[in-house]
């Protein structure tokens, strides 16, 4: 059985569907199901049952030897949030629980992490595990992401270059066998777009609300400038297709080889008037582009610039090409919202 927590929400539920293609039903989808905003997702999904978040560990310490692999999508991830203590329970102390019963019960794990980590970007985003102590997230959702990423450093080195590997008699690092799940793997999504993001709200893509402005107003408002060096509108984001984002979760499920922590963007930085213009144009419309100003509860912590370092992944073998901005833009905008579809 593969598990799958968050599968109710964006993510989650586009991973039921990519692996529903691969002819993969034997899945558990773990969440909170009480939300009727994220009803939808998951209607015309195949899996073995559902199961609430609260009674998800109770039951796999009871049936351990049904779980055979578990994608950790399941997280709070509104970024203008501030109680810490919300994140700790459920970003770091959960996802503990989960590492240790995939390390306890031999089940690999892959768990998302977040580009939300690298903050204000002062020591690059480079998904080099060394630097993932010195790195200074902007708001208590990066700073929960990167708890978790480097508790997960202190229980298994990572074989490259952890910042403090275990040593065999040899001099060789190794992994002992309770520290670690047999593999796993921490994806550091950067700006994640497609359908199944309906029901996040002020969290969902610019693409969506920007889909949803030119329906009511015929224009799209984007962010103005707060810095000198940044032009209205031009930000840069690495926006990465979440078709992009699932087929690396399911190549890492077939390719249990090399544990660590990944980025997961396209490795290419483009504006939000680049996005906003392709939303415009997939809709065979004109750019009518507005700016207003950074609200003032997220202007200090607001990134003016990502682009994912990818050359880790490519490394270990990944080489299937990303969508374009352009191409992604276009069929999420025709394909799901036009038609009001779920994936």
């Amino acid at each position: 059985m593969i598990v799958i927590t968050g599968a109710a929400g964006f993510i989650g539920s586009c991973l039921v569907a990519r692996l529903n293609e691969e002819k993969l039903y034997h899945l558990l989808l773990v969440d909170d199901f009480g939300s009727e905003k994220k009803k939808r997702n998951n209607e015309s999904k195949r899996f073995l049952n559902i199961m609430e978040r609260k009674e998800f560990l109770e039951w796999w310490d009871l049936q351990n030897d049904s779980v055979e692999f578990v994608f950790h999508l399941g997280a709070r991830t509104d970024t203008t949030e501030h109680n810490v203590a919300l994140f700790d329970d459920l970003n770091v102390r959960y996802s503990q629980e989960i590492w240790n019963r995939c390390t306890k019960y031999r089940v690999p794990l892959v768990y998302a992490s977040s580009a939300a980590t690298y903050g204000a970007g002062e020591f690059g985003y480079d998904d080099d595990v060394s630097l993932i102590p010195k790195l200074k997230p902007l708001n208590p959702y990066g700073r929960s992401k990167n708890e978790f990423d480097k508790w997960v450093l202190s229980r298994a080195s990572e074989r490259a270059n952890s910042p403090l590997p275990a040593r065999g008699v040899g001099g060789e690092e190794v992994i002992t066998e309770q520290s670690a799940p047999p593999f796993w793997c921490g994806l550091k999504f950067f700006n994640v777009f497609g359908p199944n993001e309906y029901h996040k709200g002020r969290m969902a893509s610019v693409v969506f609300h920007g889909f949803n402005q030119i329906k009511e107003t015929g224009k799209v408002k984007l962010f103005r400038s707060h810095r000198p060096e940044y032009r209205d509108g031009e930000q840069l984001r690495d926006f990465i297709y979440v078709k992009d984002v699932v087929d690396v979760m399911v190549w890492f499920m077939n390719h249990q080889q090399h544990s660590g922590i990944y980025n997961l963007g396209t490795g290419k930085a483009r504006t939000f008037y680049d996005l906003a213009a392709s939303t415009f144009r997939a809709l065979n419309l004109e750019p009518n582009i507005e700016f207003i100003d950074i609200p003032e509860d997220i202007r200090d912590w607001y990134q003016y610039f990502t682009e994912a370092k990818m050359q880790k992944l490519r490394g270990i073998g990944y080489m299937k090409p990303f969508h374009s901005l352009e191409e992604g833009i276009t069929e999420y905008v025709q394909e799901y919202l036009v038609k009001d579809k779920v994936w």
